[in-house]
């Protein structure tokens, strides 16, 4: 018992902390609901007068009649996934802060039943990858290697899924933690991510023909960098265009002179911001999420003529200065171009991962608050649930 009331100590005091600032389009948002709202539910009594409410940042959302399933084999956060078919492949992860995955989980969304499990190359990255797959074959970039906030290599690799062979591809021009990555056109696109420090946000953005799991060329190409660099976040294609929602920018660094990586707090800023690119090669800024949002890389799935996004972290508490973690699911409307709320999940979560098959809406594992009232993250899951979606 000592040994998890420590473990959960650790994770929830030391790991995942939020950032220390909030960006000025949200923090105007922010004031102009203090002056037009002043008897608002988000505020209670505290010990020196009224105080912003800890549950400030959550929407007005329906509920939704969510099902539990089996829960994964190992809890897992910061882990990612891809969906061939109806397998959702889920790979690596920490356990807790100190012990990292070397394997793929795999989840049967026909049989509602985890079905298979084998290892990742051992000299993989273990944790903030980019990952994308053409419907067979799937693509792994970079990320860190090791528990902590150990450093990030350039190792990449390609998986068949059918015979579960593993194979080299040309390393990454430099190692970077959790790009934006997918499949484009032909070619694996890595963007963004956080720097060999950790902390400081990457904008450049690489690609490589590939084809069947193998690059057709020996090294990267540069392309348009994104206008805002940073980790944790969503990368999406439909219709023939490259979307990248939301993220931040900084993240925690590993302690000067520690001999095993010790994560340490930096300041974080958590950000809104879509971006898509086209034909043209140019980025054009679409409208911003319902509220800034991080540590969606895998929490999204396309249903419909839409992206829907579950889950994440928004900015910290303004006044306690804790992390704030996301509830909502979130539609992304590619006719309009336009977001909606359409619904909670059973808890809020980061870094789930999602999938989608038959009308249902899957997610598992990830980092979940510590109770309705408290959206501070506390404990490290396996758990699996679904819902039915009904969309206009």
């Amino acid at each position: 018992m000592f040994v998890c009331l420590l473990l959960t100590a650790l994770v929830a005091d030391a790991f995942w902390a939020s950032s220390s600032s909030v960006s000025s389009a949200y923090r105007s948002v922010a004031s102009i609901w203090v002056l037009e709202k002043p008897n608002s539910n988000k505020y209670v009594e505290g010990e020196h007068g009224r105080v912003l409410s800890a549950t400030f940042a959550d929407l007005s959302a329906p509920e939704l009649d969510w099902e539990q399933m089996d829960s994964a084999p190992v809890p897992r956060l910061d882990g990612y996934s891809v969906q061939i078919n109806d397998l959702l492949y889920v790979f690596v992860g920490y356990r807790n802060l100190d012990n990292v995955h070397s394997h793929i989980d795999v989840f049967n969304l026909s049989e509602n039943k985890w079905s298979d499990r084998f290892d990742t190359p051992r000299e993989m990255a273990n944790s903030h990858l980019g990952v994308a797959t053409d419907g067979r074959f799937v693509y792994i970039v970079s990320g860190q290697k090791g528990p902590q906030c150990r450093t990030a290599i350039t190792l990449s690799y390609s998986l068949d899924t059918k015979t579960k062979q593993w194979s080299s591809l040309p390393r990454l021009p430099a190692p970077r933690y959790a790009p934006a990555t997918q499949l484009w056109r032909g070619r694996l696109h890595v963007m963004g991510g956080s720097k060999e420090n950790r902390h400081t946000p990457g904008v450049e953005h690489w690609s490589i023909a590939v084809k069947d799991g193998r690059a057709l060329e020996k090294e990267w190409r540069s392309e348009v960098p994104i206008p805002r660099g940073g980790p944790h976040r969503g990368c999406v294609v439909v219709h023939d265009k490259l979307f990248v929602i939301g993220g931040q920018e900084g993240d925690f660094m590993p302690k000067p002179n520690s001999p095993i990586f010790k994560c340490s707090r930096r300041k974080e800023v958590v950000y809104g911001d879509v971006y898509m690119l086209d034909g043209s090669m140019k980025w054009q800024t679409l409208p911003l999420m319902p509220k800034p949002n991080s540590h969606i890389e895998c929490a999204w799935a396309v249903v419909n003529n839409s992206i829907i996004i579950a889950g994440g972290t928004t900015e910290k508490h303004p006044q306690t200065k804790r992390m704030m973690l996301v509830g909502e699911v979130f539609q992304f409307h590619l006719d309009s171009l336009s977001w909606s709320v359409i619904g909670k999940l059973p808890y809020r979560v980061k870094t789930a991962l999602v999938g989608y098959w038959d009308g249902w809406l899957y997610f598992t594992s990830g980092q979940r608050d510590r109770g309705p009232d408290n959206p501070q993250p506390q404990k490290v899951i396996g758990e699996t649930w679904r819902t039915k979606l009904h969309l206009s």
